[in-house]
């Protein structure tokens, strides 16, 4: 049997583009965005619109930023998703290719960041599993210096992102996409964890603050609650717009008192900074 055609809404570049700048989009501005595709309805061009969409609303000299993280790049004996067999696990370690910024693709981040990964002139920052993307004109200033053993945290580009006054974009995801949120993580007082994962020289393990998205819907629940949230419409999707350092300040106070680090948190695993799709 055919398949039934789309019901719609049908979304263009130039129809996204109007519609976020009608929620309050300025040109020249940062923007973090967390985007999920299936969300907006039928898209015309899929995410090579939404990507151009995004960039004429921020214009010439506004800069778009996604994450790009790589979470496969991880210890075996944590994967669950799916997870392997435990004699594997040696030879996984051995074998598994180091991070390059040019050809490491993303994972678990959805197709958006994959096509502004792969964009002409878009830089990555360094970080192996943790790694953001982004165009314009202050891309570097984003994603230089991100430190291998700082996944989100001062050492990282949401920490710069903070410090230039982006702004986040939350397009069809949810709050539990929202990396900013991490940043809040590092400081407060937080569990060490060791992280281990493929480098240059062969696996390698390095000491990482500990993080986890649990209870991060709960959080951008009370937040929109408490704090100015643009919220809106694009195509079919729900949409939030804020400034990052709204968002981490926030998050370092709800955190601090609705999930004290003593609470034993999910462990890092194939996905160390997200569960998002």
């Amino acid at each position: 049997m055919p398949s039934p055609p789309p019901t719609g809404p049908l979304v263009t570049r130039s129809t996204l583009t109007a519609q976020v700048r009608e929620l309050g989009v300025r040109p020249g501005e940062i923007l973090l965005a967390h985007t999920s595709l299936s969300s907006l309805g039928w898209v015309n061009g899929g995410p090579v619109a939404i990507v151009h969409g995004l960039l004429d609303a921020l214009g010439p000299e506004g800069t778009l930023v996604v994450p790009t993280q790589s979470g496969e790049l991880s210890d075996p004996a944590l994967w669950s998703n799916p997870p392997v067999p435990e004699e594997w696990w040696p030879t996984v370690r051995a074998t598994m290719p180091a991070y390059d910024p040019r050809v490491t693709p993303s994972r678990g981040v959805g197709v958006i960041p994959e096509t502004v990964r792969n964009w002409p002139g878009a830089l990555r920052s360094a970080h192996p599993q943790t790694s953001f993307a982004a165009i314009g004109p202050r891309a570097a200033a984003v994603v230089d210096g991100h430190a291998p053993d700082c996944r989100l945290g001062e050492r990282s580009p949401l920490a710069r992102l903070e410090e230039l006054g982006a702004r986040v974009l939350l397009l069809g995801a949810g709050y539990d996409t929202c990396t900013g949120f991490h940043l809040a993580e590092y400081r407060i007082p937080s569990p060490p964890v060791a992280v281990g994962r493929p480098g240059p020289d062969g696996w390698e393990t390095v000491t990482e603050v500990s993080i986890s998205s649990d209870r991060f819907d709960e959080l951008g629940h009370d937040f929109e609650r408490d704090r100015p949230v643009v919220r809106g419409r694009v195509g079919a999707a729900d949409v939030r717009l804020f400034p990052l350092a709204d968002a981490v300040g926030y998050a370092e106070r709800w955190l601090t008192l609705h999930r004290p680090r003593e609470e034993e948190l999910p462990a890092p695993g194939d996905r160390p900074a997200r569960r998002r799709p």
